[in-house]
């Protein structure tokens, strides 16, 4: 299947590239080559194959996710927030404007 240059310009708009001629010409014979290779790999029978999801035999090395106390009151949260209404940080110093109307 050859890729003609209306689809690689369609292509490069959405990519919001702007292509000369040259370079639609040079793109369509280098997708149509990629897209030759891609058939050519759908076209391998591979029913006796294990799908693979990791492609060396490591395992998770990182330790289990656990709570450490009760973590912080909500007095202790909003100690330093300059502006409290209804127990929640608001105004700009909040990095947002919010108060109990915007949640």
């Amino acid at each position: 299947m050859r890729l003609t240059t209306e689809q690689v310009k369609k292509v490069a708009k959405l990519a919001n590239l702007t292509l000369t001629p040259e370079e639609e010409e040079k793109y369509a014979d280098q997708l149509t080559k990629i897209l030759g290779h891609i058939e050519e790999l759908n076209s391998v029978n591979t029913d006796s194959v294990e799908p693979t999801f990791n492609i060396n035999a490591s395992r998770n090395v990182l330790r289990e996710d656990e709570a450490l106390g009760n973590g912080l009151s909500q007095e202790d949260a909003l100690l330093n927030a300059p502006i409290k209404e209804d127990a929640v940080p608001a105004g700009r110093q909040a990095g947002i404007f919010c108060n109990k109307r915007s949640f």
